[in-house]
């Protein structure tokens, strides 16, 4: 087995962990709609990252990192989608509970 072998074995193995990772993350964001604990400031920076880390990707030979980072790409944006969506859900929702009780 070469080096070159060797490195493109690690990164599918590594690519294959680290979006079977984050899975869950998108799965339980789906399935219930809270994304309360997820800052949006963290959100918005890594959407950015992934904006400026995609010139970086885009002059690398096609690879296990195209895919990482595509599934990156649209797993932040979704996630940055849902929050802005289910945060005025949320607000909406609590608004019409206080009016109800009051």
């Amino acid at each position: 087995m070469t080096g070159a072998s060797v490195a493109l074995l690690a990164g599918t193995m590594s690519t294959i962990l680290f979006a079977s990772s984050a899975l869950p993350m998108v799965v339980r964001a789906i399935r219930t709609r809270d994304l309360a604990s997820y800052s949006p400031a963290n959100l918005v920076l890594a959407n950015v990252g992934n904006a400026v880390h995609c010139i970086y990707v885009v002059h690398l030979p096609p690879g296990p990192i195209w895919f990482l980072h595509g599934f990156y790409v649209v797993t932040s944006a979704l996630m940055l989608l849902w929050w802005l969506r289910f945060h005025s859900h949320l607000h909406s929702h609590r608004r019409e509970v206080r009016e109800v009780l009051t």
